[in-house]
């Protein structure tokens, strides 16, 4: 055998082993950069899906919607809302003007629940646009699950430190029950009749 053969030959497990541990000293130096970005207190689980989400980021809220539109029994209006609904109510609808009482949870796309109530009084035309949108949609006993859009929720405004700003929000609603303004200021009224009643409106 020549010299050059026998240097081909001592060098092919070398070409061979080489790629091995280039791939291995960038996975080594990945995991360290990760690891870096990753608070301290961080289960295997949680480390894992935050590696991975580093790697390969979650869509935006823009395709999240496009595919999520997509999906059986959601549907989309015309401002961007979309909704599917769970279980039917019945009746009339409430309007703007009305007071609205409701059970939901709040969660982001991340399924981190940021507010939950089972049984809130919220006038329908005081809360973000999209929340209003939809519960003009639906009717008493009626269950709804809605995704809003940033733009339609609180913007690049945060409402509190569980919500980031630009925030897509995904509330379960229940429509318990609702009373017109009318029927309110009565409510109002009889209340302040009483004794110890409520103190009148400003």
């Amino acid at each position: 055998m020549s010299e050059i053969d026998q240097t081909r030959t001592s060098s092919e497990p070398l070409s061979r082993i080489k790629p091995f541990l280039t791939g291995l000293l960038l996975g080594i130096i990945l995991m360290a950069a990760l690891a870096a970005a990753i608070p301290e207190k961080t289960s295997p689980t949680e480390f894992a899906k935050a590696g991975w989400e580093k790697i390969f980021p979650p869509p935006g809220n823009a395709d999240f919607l496009k595919d999520n539109a997509k999906e059986a029994g959601v549907k989309q209006t015309k401002s961007g809302l979309q909704y599917k609904i769970i279980k039917p109510g019945k009746g009339p609808k409430p309007v703007v003007t009305d007071t609205a009482l409701v059970k939901y949870e709040g969660r982001l796309r991340d399924n981190t629940i940021f507010d939950a109530n089972e049984q809130a009084p919220m006038p329908v035309g005081g809360v973000v646009p999209g929340f209003s949108e939809a519960l003009q949609l639906m009717q008493k006993g009626g269950e709804y699950r809605i995704w809003i859009p940033s733009e339609l929720a609180y913007g690049e405004a945060s409402p509190g430190e569980l919500v980031p700003p630009n925030s897509l929000l995904i509330f379960d609603v229940t429509l318990l029950d609702f009373i017109s303004a009318e029927q309110m200021e009565e409510l109002r009224q009889q209340m302040q009749a009483e004794p110890g009643g409520a103190p009148p409106a400003p």
